[in-house]
C-alpha cells in the first residue's frame, strides 16, 4: 500500500501492519470530492491486496473527521496531493451522471470499505455528517472523541442519503429508529450515538488516536486468517437464512481449523503462554 499524501488524505503504515488514512483538508472540513473518493477507492484495493497491512484506520485531521461531500467545490476541487488514478469527467450534470456517479464512485466507497477482509476502525476526531458519517458506519468499529456530533441531515438539503446511509442506518438502528433518525433530520453528540449503539467507545479527545492505536494493534495481533474469515461470515450472516449461515461458516472452518495460526492457537492453549499468530504472514 502507498505511504503518501494524496487527493484529499494521507497514508501512513505502521510496522505492526496498522494503516491510517488521514483527511487532510480541515479548512473544508475534509469534505470529500469525486478525486478523493477514487483515491480512496484505490488506496482500499491497495490495502486488502498488501500483506503488510492488517488493519486500517480513518480519522481526520482539524474539527471534523468529514463533513460530507464538499458542494461548493464537487467536481474541480483542488486537493492536492498526488493523484492515485486519474481524473475523469464530471458527470452529475444530468439524471443518468448522477445515477452513474453514485454506482461507480460515492456508493463504491462505502463498498469498498465493507468489502475489505482486514478490519477497519473509524476514529471520529470531530464532526461526522452525510458521506462522513455513511463511511464511518461502513467502518467495522468506531471510536468518537467526547462532544463530536454525528449524523446524516440530508434532508436539510432536500437531499438523500445516496451513498448508502439509509441501508447502514436500518442495520445499525432498526427501520424504526433509522426512520426517525433520517426523517427528523438528527444530528447526535457521540454520547447520543454510543447510546444508539452507532459508536462503540467515546473517549476524552487528547486519547482518541491512542485508543484506536491500541485496538487497532490488538486486531493487528490476532490470528489474521480467522479474524478475516469470521468478519466476512457475520456480514453474510445479516441477510442469509439461518440454513445459509451455517453453511456459510462451515466453509470457512474448513479452512481455518487447519490452518497454522490454529495450530499454535492450540499449542498456546496447551502450554499456557500467548500465542504467536500469524508467522505466514511474517515470513
Amino acid at each position: 500500500m502507498d505511504s503518501g499524501t494524496f487527493s484529499g488524505f494521507s497514508v501512513s503504515l505502521s510496522d505492526a501492519g496498522v494503516a491510517w488514512i488521514r483527511f487532510n483538508t480541515p479548512e473544508r472540513l475534509n469534505g470529500m470530492a469525486v478525486a478523493m473518493k477514487r483515491d480512496l477507492i484505490e488506496a482500499l484495493a491497495q490495502a486488502q491486496m498488501d500483506n503488510a497491512v492488517r488493519v486500517i484506520v480513518f480519522t481526520g485531521s482539524g474539527r471534523a473527521f468529514s463533513a460530507g461531500d464538499d458542494l461548493t467545490a464537487y467536481k474541480d476541487a483542488q486537493l492536492g496531493g498526488t493523484a492515485l488514478v486519474p481524473p475523469i469527467p464530471p458527470g452529475h450534470d444530468n439524471a443518468l451522471g448522477t445515477y452513474n456517479g453514485l454506482r461507480v464512485i460515492s456508493q463504491q466507497l462505502n463498498t469498498a470499505v465493507r468489502s475489505l477482509d482486514k478490519l477497519t476502525i473509524a476514529a471520529i476526531n470531530g464532526v461526522a455528517i452525510q458521506t462522513g458519517f455513511s463511511l464511518a458506519l461502513a467502518c467495522d468499529f468506531r471510536i468518537a472523541a467526547a462532544g463530536v456530533r454525528l449524523g446524516s441531515a440530508t434532508l436539510r438539503f432536500g437531499l438523500l442519503p445516496d451513498e448508502g446511509g439509509q441501508y447502514l442506518l436500518v442495520q445499525h438502528l432498526g427501520l424504526a429508529r433509522a426512520l426517525d433518525f433520517l426523517m427528523r433530520k438528527r444530528i447526535v453528540t457521540a454520547e447520543e450515538a454510543l447510546a444508539l449503539g452507532l459508536v462503540h467507545e467515546v473517549v476524552a479527545p487528547h486519547d482518541l488516536e491512542s485508543a484506536a492505536d491500541a485496538l487497532a494493534l490488538e486486531f493487528a495481533t490476532g490470528p489474521q486468517v480467522a479474524m478475516r474469515m469470521l468478519k466476512r461470515s457475520v456480514y453474510s450472516a445479516a441477510d442469509q437464512t439461518w440454513a445459509a449461515a451455517l453453511e456459510d461458516i462451515a466453509a470457512r472452518t474448513a479452512i481455518t481449523d487447519h490452518h497454522p495460526d490454529t495450530r499454535e492457537g492450540v499449542a498456546a492453549f496447551r502450554e499456557k503462554r500467548a500465542p504467536r499468530f500469524n508467522a505466514w504472514l511474517e515470513r
